[in-house]
């Protein structure tokens, strides 16, 4: 705006303007329309990124309680049981001792049962890792969903924990999302996480509808109410540590990989 108020005033101030004193009155006018758009654009953009920067944050802070309550429900189921060990030996000792075998065996078959529901489904070696991948099976498991599921990292890696718990809580709740969608015998997800050659990756496969509608198609996943924030927070993670994400839907699957370096 400046420069074509100088242009039109140095190639037709004579013509336009009766006077110079007309002409710099305009030349200011100008001037100070151009600054006040400058900070009303500077002002909006600020405002943009704060919103941003408070629904991000809002939206962790989401993710990591509910990755906390489903740790915590299996960490309690755990304590409740080895709880109860000491009362299950001496049970098992009072009938040992009346020679009772079958009321020990039959004893010891419920124990059996109740102890499925709460042991662990992958050890990776990687403590996170493990709460992550185990309270998302155990919902996956609840859904009558096909899992299959290879996992070996060590601990010490060279990513936060919280970001850790975001990136791989996200693909797996989109995951399991997606499957739920779709009849309970078509279901299945398959997860593989690997450190090879210093970078870590992960690849998650699951079931999905064969017509997929826009949010399916742009990984935006329907839950807590974020909608599209899941992945965009995914991505802007892996950005952080340099890594490379890449998404693929196919009629009748999804599929995410994520690859990280550890230098």
């Amino acid at each position: 705006m400046l420069l074509s108020s100088n242009f039109l005033f140095m190639a037709y101030g004579k013509n336009i303007f009766r006077s110079l004193k007309t002409a710099y009155i305009f030349r200011m006018v100008i001037l100070v329309f151009a600054v006040l758009l400058f900070v009303l654009l500077e002002a909006t953009l600020k405002s943009y990124k704060s919103d941003y920067e408070i629904s991000t944050k809002r939206f962790q802070q989401d993710v990591l309680k509910h990755q906390y309550s489903e740790i915590k429900n299996i960490y309690m189921n755990m304590r409740g049981w080895r709880h109860d060990y000491h009362n299950h030996l001496q049970v098992l000792k009072a009938d040992m001792t009346l020679k009772d075998y079958d009321k020990v065996n039959n004893y010891l078959d419920e124990l059996e049962k109740d102890l499925d529901s709460v042991d662990t489904y992958v050890k990776s070696g990687n403590m996170m890792i493990d709460a992550i991948l185990n309270s998302k099976l155990s919902i996956a498991e609840k859904e009558e969903i096909k899992i299959t599921c290879k996992a070996e990292v060590p601990e010490g890696i060279k990513v936060n924990d919280i970001d850790l718990c975001v990136i791989l809580g996200n693909l797996l709740d989109n995951a399991i999302e997606s499957c739920e969608k779709i009849d309970k015998e078509d279901r299945f997800l398959r997860i593989y996480i690997i450190v090879n050659k210093k970078q870590l990756y992960i690849s998650v496969q699951n079931s999905a509808k064969e017509i997929l509608d826009f949010n399916e198609k742009n990984y935006i996943t329907n839950k807590r109410g974020n909608y599209g924030l899941g992945m965009k927070r995914v991505q802007s993670l892996v950005d952080k540590y340099d890594g490379f994400l890449n998404l693929q839907n196919e009629p009748g699957i999804f599929a995410s990989e994520v690859t990280i370096p550890l230098i």
